[in-house]
């Protein structure tokens, strides 16, 4: 920027003290003349990112455009008699409620609809929720009147403080107490996770294709507001209100409303993504002669080591899934296919996401990784069979291509059922993720460990199978190395599954802290050497 757009920028808002600094100025506080001030700044301020080829993209909220009911004319019609009412919505600020409801019946009815409408209405209800709730945030946690504007020494109050679970003196944070978890997990879910539209940041930044501004985002605002509005009006209109269908099915759906960009919703959404996947490799064209000539060759020592082991690991697992206690014996002769799925239930339950602690959110990240590898890995193995499938079939592939090829086959009926062992393992420690909440330290960084050498384990695999390496022969005895450590860390009961406050699990007997701190029987320097002669780039031994 010039030194003059320098120079206008600084001066424009004023001092920090001012009241225009805190976004908090009524219509008839700002002057004519400050808003073309701002827009010819904002121009210049522009100019030098298009030349560093910057570029803006749209914001996306596909997870999040259907989370809550349509706004349909029933629930703009309550929404425009609602907001005159309601004690969150200040009488100064009336006006642009009523010209963000404008804007989007504008953008509804018109035969050529302009993006630009949705995308006012979106910024206009984002400023005025923000007011409202930090009106509401300093009556409640009863802060001096001064923290709703910025001083010299403290900026405003922002999202990020209103949603906070703690103020910056130390004290319980009353908001999230009086719009109730659903409300709380909807605006973290909007606004503040790091994978989520976080629609109220990239449109300030100027990180959104405004002519792309999706309809969707204003319309779930919209339902929002109106859920948040009838907290705040008389009791008796919130009960006529809520006897009608559209208005029963909003408030509904906002009362059982889960995160879907925490990372625990994250990991769930990707361990039944990968599960399909996985179960979809059958379907994939295989060659009969190549399939043929697979079995004749038949699979190694450590592949036919691996089968005993999956059973007991997959079988100690089902038995701890929480009151869907699947049966799996017997389960042996049966392809991976045909096996119980008790991955959807498990990923049904609800697990508490608001304010997670370090220690949960350290683990959460380590599963994630995992479930990650496993995703990788799925995706490289469907699109290997498939080419080398084909060429095969083309007689495409050289002498040395052909047996890779017939290993592959050989080791996809390992891989199959591993990874739907590790993606169900994944599942259910999310389930019981806040069980290392009472973990003592040395069992926080043991179970760290454990987890760590999973992760090690599919980052390996995932060299493995990919293109460039090709190194199927290796998946069998990494495998066995793997499963021989997870099921000894699972004799010892030291998975989160058999804690305390896992989920259809009793509490273990106590053991003395000295052994609680040894590392379980089977895990070697050999065991953490997993890499297919070398450690895959970016990973360390876990031990």
């Amino acid at each position: 920027m010039r030194p003059v757009s320098v120079s206008a920028s600084s001066k424009a808002p004023g001092p920090p003290a001012r009241i225009g600094q805190g976004g908090l100025p009524h219509p008839g506080h700002a002057l004519p003349w400050a808003g073309l001030r701002l827009i010819c700044v904002r121009r210049d301020a522009g100019l030098p990112r298009g030349r560093r080829g910057f570029s803006v993209g749209a914001c996306g909220c596909a997870e999040t455009s259907c989370c809550l009911a349509a706004a349909t004319d029933e629930v703009l019609s309550v929404w425009e008699e609602v907001v005159r009412k309601s004690s969150l919505v200040l009488r100064i600020m009336l006006p642009y409620w009523e010209v963000a409801l404008t804007k989007f019946r504008t953008h509804s009815g018109c035969a050529f609809p302009s993006a630009s409408q949705v995308r006012d209405c979106a910024m206009l209800l984002l400023t005025q929720l923000e007011t409202g709730l930090r009106h509401l945030f300093a009556k409640v946690n009863q802060c001096p009147r001064r923290l709703l504007t910025a001083e010299s020494a403290a900026l405003y109050t922002t999202f990020d403080e209103m949603l906070a679970q703690h103020l910056s003196d130390g004290e319980i944070n009353q908001l999230p107490l009086v719009l109730g978890e659903p409300a709380t997990e909807f605006l973290w879910d909007f606004l503040n996770h790091q994978e989520g539209p976080r629609v109220r940041d990239h449109l300030s930044h100027g990180e959104v294709s405004l002519p792309a501004f999706p309809k969707g985002m204003a319309e779930q605002l919209l339902a929002f507001s109106l859920v948040l509005l009838l907290r705040f009006v008389e009791e008796d209109l919130a009960s006529e209100v809520k006897e009608k269908a559209a208005i029963k099915v909003l408030v509904r759906l906002a009362e059982g409303y889960r995160a879907r960009f925490h990372p625990v919703a994250l990991i769930k959404k990707q361990v039944l993504s990968c599960e399909e996947s996985i179960r979809s490799w059958p379907l994939l064209p295989l060659p009969e002669d190549a399939a043929r000539e697979a079995a004749r060759l038949g699979g190694s020592s450590e592949a036919s080591a691996c089968e005993p082991l999956i059973m007991k690991i997959m079988s100690e697992l089902c038995r701890h899934v929480p009151g869907h206690h699947c049966a799996f014996q017997g389960m042996d002769s049966l392809p991976v296919e045909r096996w119980p799925r008790p991955l959807p239930y498990v990923c049904s339950l609800r697990v508490p996401t608001l304010f997670c602690p370090r220690a949960v959110l350290e683990v959460l990240t380590v599963l994630r990784s995992i479930s990650s590898r496993c995703a990788q890995v799925s995706r490289q193995v469907a699109a290997s069979l498939e080419l080398r499938g084909r060429q095969w079939a083309e007689k495409t592939l050289r002498s040395r291509q052909r047996q890779n090829f017939l290993r592959m086959v050989s080791s996809v009926k390992l891989l199959s059922p591993v990874l739907s062992l590790v993606v169900l393992l994944v599942a259910l420690e999310v389930v019981s993720v806040h069980g290392i909440c009472g973990e003592k330290p040395c069992g926080r960084q043991r179970y760290l460990r454990f987890l760590k050498s999973v992760l090690q384990f599919t980052e390996n695999l995932a060299a493995c199978t990919s293109p460039t390496r090709n190194r199927w022969g290796e998946v069998a005895r990494l495998t066995h190395a793997a499963l021989l450590g997870i099921w000894a860390f699972s004799e010892r009961r030291q998975m989160l599954i058999h804690g305390a406050g896992a989920p259809g699990e009793t509490a273990p007997e106590d053991t003395s802290a000295a052994q609680s701190c040894q590392e379980p029987p089977g895990w070697t320097s050999q065991t953490a050497n997993w890499g297919p002669g070398e450690a895959v780039p970016g990973t360390r031994s876990p031990w």
